[in-house]
């Protein structure tokens, strides 16, 4: 296969992925802050991650993929300053902080399980490690860290290229930094924040600064060594994470390791960088603070399936914005609709005309599968594509192609589109049409009652009794459900 190809945001560059370990691929993904329910941008994050842990499968790699889930320490601006997330919902809501965090950790995984989402090697909790992040800051302190009356910070000055990543320098990334009295320098972080006197946190622990809690960054530094190794292969992240969040670490994961300069990528702490770009709509509801915002769960309730919004951050690079839209939403999901057709006809005609391919069932050999005549155009072009910097958007067309390709054995076609899908993971051999139809929670009425509609007016169609078709039309019409005659797809209804 040819070499698989990534961006690295540290360098800016496209690089030739290189393993730091022969045959194995470490990946770390900065996973959720579990102190309220993800927003569909937020999920872009994971499906990127997600692709780009299938296609290290695909590509060979002995995969251990990690995602942290941040219970403590995300303060409510991301820059030092502010109340901790998780105390502050837990304080709104009246409820203890370990039960919102298990309750919103609890909704994260169910929407990862929605988007078809493989699970990590490991699900990272952040408070399973204050002792190792206590021990990780004492390591560090003497050279790198100064103590204030709110914790302990880290001086940046003391390691090389700090804000390389950001391009901090050029671009004012130290900018969004929180002031607090007594820093030496505007981009100093907390490592450790003390528990002010007269407070009690709910999470808070002893440490030797004092009572309190870790500084958001620290995590992450702690998980990846202890869990990774450093160096380890990729961390991932939303872009957001690149201009703080990720600077910082790499500031820790330097002054851990005793390493230089970032000239040398694995001195970060990982060879490869990677940062998915934002989601935009402009109504304003990608804002938790909004009410209600875009949640994974408002697109269901409104009938779509989750898949159609996998399909949807398909259809972008990884690195490109995009815009979201319930128009844009429904045109993805009609693309997936049609993938979902040309599967089903494969689904019933593959286990009759495999001929001697389906001896013992057994599928055929990968080899003879992917290097047919018929499919190679299609799988080499999908090979291209997803190996130069997770290009799904032409992945899909040469997914489409294969789907598209007419007489040949139906087994071979089968075994390339599940190989093609098992990247790009939209399930295609387990939807069905009527996963796919749009159907709102609040309708008031059942699919059994549509469909013997549609049976009865199907009924009066064919003895020319137009009216009597016309009338159930308007009945259902008047129900929200839209009688979709002509339709090419062949849908038959949908509800609006």
């Amino acid at each position: 296969m040819p070499d698989l190809k990534l961006f690295n945001s540290l360098t800016r560059e496209i690089e030739t992925f290189q393993p730091v370990h022969p045959g194995e691929a470490r990946v770390y993904t900065c996973g959720p802050t579990v102190y309220n329910y993800p927003h569909i941008g937020n999920m872009r994050a994971y499906v990127f991650a997600d692709i780009l842990g299938r296609t290290l499968s695909y590509k060979g790699y002995n995969l251990t993929h990690i995602i942290n889930i941040t219970d403590v320490g995300h303060l409510t601006d991301d820059a030092d300053a502010g109340e901790d997330k998780m105390e502050k919902m837990a304080a709104e809501k009246a409820q203890s902080i370990w039960d919102i965090a298990k309750h919103y950790t609890e909704a994260y995984w169910a929407d990862v399980k929605a988007l078809n989402i493989r699970e990590p090697a490991k699900w990272s909790v952040a408070t399973d490690y204050i002792d190792e992040m206590i021990a990780f800051a004492e390591g560090i302190a003497d050279k790198h860290c100064y103590e204030l009356e709110s914790g302990l910070y880290f001086d940046v000055s003391t390691v090389e290229d700090y804000g390389r990543l950001a391009r901090a320098q050029t671009e004012e990334g130290e900018s969004r930094i929180g002031d607090v009295e007594g820093k030496r320098n505007a981009a100093d972080f907390a490592i450790w924040r003390k528990t002010p006197p007269g407070e009690k946190r709910q999470m808070e622990w002893d440490s030797p600064w004092g009572k309190g809690a870790p500084g958001w960054h620290l995590e992450c530094s702690v998980m990846g060594e202890k869990l990774l190794g450093f160096p380890f292969d990729i961390h991932t992240g939303g872009i957001d994470h690149r201009e703080i969040h990720h600077p910082n670490e790499i500031a820790q994961n330097q002054a851990f390791c005793g390493c230089g300069g970032l000239d040398v990528a694995t001195h970060s702490g990982a060879k490869i960088w990677m940062h998915n770009n934002f989601l935009v709509e402009r109504s304003g509801k990608m804002s938790k603070s909004s009410g209600e915002f875009l949640r994974l769960q408002l697109l269901i309730d409104k009938g779509f399936h989750p898949l159609a919004y996998r399909m949807m951050c398909l259809q972008a690079h990884y690195r490109s914005e995009l815009e979201f839209s319930w128009e844009g939403l429904e045109a993805a999901l009609t693309r997936l609709k049609r993938m979902v057709m040309a599967v089903e006809k494969l689904r019933e005609a593959s286990p009759r005309e495999g001929g001697d391919l389906h001896q013992d069932g057994e599928r055929p050999p990968p080899a003879r599968e992917l290097t047919h005549p018929k499919f190679r155009p299609a799988f080499d072009k999908f090979d291209a594509a997803i190996g130069d910097d997770l290009n799904t958007p032409i992945a899909l067309t040469a997914l489409e192609d294969a789907l598209a390709t007419k007489k040949v054995d139906l087994a071979i076609k089968r075994a390339v589109v599940e190989k093609m899908d098992a990247v790009l993971g939209l399930d295609l051999f387990g939807l069905s049409r009527e996963d796919l139809r749009i159907r709102p929670k609040t309708a008031e009425i059942t699919e059994a009652e549509i469909e013997d509609a549609l049976a009865r007016r199907k009924a009066a169609r064919a003895e020319k009794d137009f009216a009597t078709s016309d009338a159930i039309r308007d009945e259902l019409a008047a129900k929200g459900v839209e009688v979709m005659d002509g339709d090419p797809l062949g849908w038959e209804w949908k509800l609006g």
